[in-house]
């Protein structure tokens, strides 16, 4: 593996039998796409290897509609639809040289994981520290905040909360499959050909998902492999919205006390005489992670995030 453009974080010692990798996949489909490479290199070392599936990819209705001939998708079909792509994983990961073994499912809503953790009992950030603790990894794979896809990037802030309380916390490696990543620095695992091709083959196992999208699914797996450590945090919140949206927008934080949200114009916020917006200080946790978020509640039919998650760290306002 090599490190490009200056990377920020340093590149990972060898892996070995002592290596123990969990990867967390929002749906079926990322473990391939985003550390197919990974997961076999950590094997070939004879480190162990456990998937952390967080959904079971059910609430994608075009493709169903496309291969099961229907137009209106109910609940028994989402479930069928589900055990579907939960079939193909297992299949995937038996190409990558994992068992069926290697695999926990969480079960959580397909694109509903952003409402998981910001439900006020905060179940869903222990049921996953208690899942990290039985594999006790040294390593995990995580999306990145950065991500675009809205379980994307509740899926890091999920991650980053189960470990805000352990002690001695393992590395993390934060993937992008959807989106750019606003920090440059970042490790590129070397790519052997067949490994490539081992990974290409573990991809077509995801049937369902290469029916409608087969061609962007290979470019996406055909990209490098690349790890990024966890964005850095900043007092400033990143997002400057126009106007005349700021009537449909909430702000999100979470952090290992709990979630809050408001309507925008109801967010304890400052603003600074550059512009820049500030969360109140009373609303933070120093020395905790915290996390904030911007989403409308206009609807529409793009599922991707425009604002996304950040770090937040809560400082005083400047003048």
């Amino acid at each position: 593996m090599r490190a490009l453009r200056g990377a920020a974080i340093p590149g990972l010692p060898p892996f070995s039998e002592k290596t123990r990798l969990l990867v967390v996949a929002p749906h079926p489909d990322d473990e391939t796409i985003a550390t197919g490479l990974l997961i076999q290199q950590v094997r070939a070392a004879g480190g162990d290897v456990r998937i952390l599936l967080l959904t079971r990819g059910d609430n994608n209705p075009w493709p169903q509609r496309w291969l099961e001939r229907r137009l209106r998708i109910g609940d028994a079909d989402r479930r069928r639809w589900g055990q579907r792509r939960h079939a193909e994983m297992l299949q995937a990961l038996q190409r990558l040289g994992l068992p069926a073994s290697a695999l926990e499912s969480m079960g959580w809503p397909d694109m509903g994981l952003a409402d998981c953790l910001l439900q006020p009992d905060a179940v869903a950030v222990s049921l996953l520290a208690a899942a990290i603790s039985r594999f006790r990894p040294d390593l995990i794979a995580l999306p990145s905040i950065d991500d675009r896809h809205p379980d994307h990037g509740a899926a890091h802030v999920l991650v980053r909360l189960a470990l805000a309380r352990q002690s001695d916390a393992p590395r993390l490696l934060t993937y992008l499959v959807h989106g750019q990543a606003r920090d440059a620095g970042f490790i590129e695992l070397g790519s052997p050909p067949g490994q490539v091709a081992t990974k290409q083959m573990a991809l077509t196992a995801h049937g369902s998902q290469m029916a409608l999208s087969g061609r962007r699914m290979r470019l996406l797996a055909a990209r490098p492999e690349r790890y990024a450590a966890p964005a850095s945090s900043s007092p400033v919140l990143p997002w400057r919205p126009p106007f005349w949206l700021l009537p449909w927008l909430r702000l999100s934080l979470v952090s290992t006390m709990g979630a809050q949200s408001w309507r925008w114009h109801d967010a304890p916020l400052s603003r600074d005489s550059r512009g820049d917006y500030w969360v109140s200080p009373a609303h933070g946790m120093a020395g905790q992670p915290q996390f904030a978020r911007l989403a409308s509640t206009l609807q529409s039919p793009w599922i991707f995030d425009h604002w996304g998650w950040c770090e937040l760290q809560v400082d005083q306002p400047r003048a």
